[in-house]
């Protein structure tokens, strides 16, 4: 069986609709079959009385990621989120936020110059000073020792170097 063009186009354009069609709900059923012609048709309508070879397809959500974050990442981070508590402490407080922007790791900041935010260091820790970074619920490293600071991270299983980063395919950066 010889496929023409025009068919082939038909074919795929039918079958991408099916699968668009089929998104809308998270599984659908789509149809099969060969036409009076000899064509094959994918439908998601059952087929007409004359069409043969029917078979049932299931078609389920499709999803697109857009998400640049690495997967070791997004995974280390769900389990083992980052907080940097600090506020504008010199050098040991800007080293400490360097190293987790080199490593690649989101984390949330919070600046314990807030009366609120104090307390919940007090809380955390039983002391004001800063910077101390907490990775999930229990690992706690008060002040800045890099070294420290790797292992805790490794150990939660952020990657040691950050992801390479691609330009943007919507222009250059001297557009921006």
């Amino acid at each position: 069986m010889s496929v023409r063009p025009i068919a082939l186009a038909t074919l795929c354009g039918t079958f991408a609709l099916a699968l668009a069609a089929g998104t809308a709900a998270q599984e659908r059923q789509v149809y099969r079959y060969l036409d009076a012609d000899g064509r094959v048709v994918y439908s998601d309508r059952v087929p007409p009385g004359g069409a043969t070879d029917v078979q049932t397809k299931r078609v389920y959500g499709n999803t697109i990621e857009t998400d640049g974050t690495p997967l070791a990442v997004r995974y280390a981070s769900e389990r083992y989120p980052v907080t940097l508590y600090t506020f504008p402490c010199g050098e040991a407080c800007d080293s400490a936020a360097a190293l987790l922007n080199r490593r690649g790791v989101p984390f949330a900041t919070i600046n314990v110059e807030d009366a609120n935010n104090a307390e919940k260091l007090k809380q955390l820790t039983g002391e004001l000073e800063a910077p101390v970074m907490q990775v999930g619920d229990k690992l706690v490293a008060k002040g800045f020792n890099e070294a420290k600071w790797h292992a805790m991270l490794d150990q939660a299983g952020y990657p040691k170097t950050p992801a390479r980063r691609t330009a943007d395919a919507g222009g250059t950066a001297a557009a921006r």
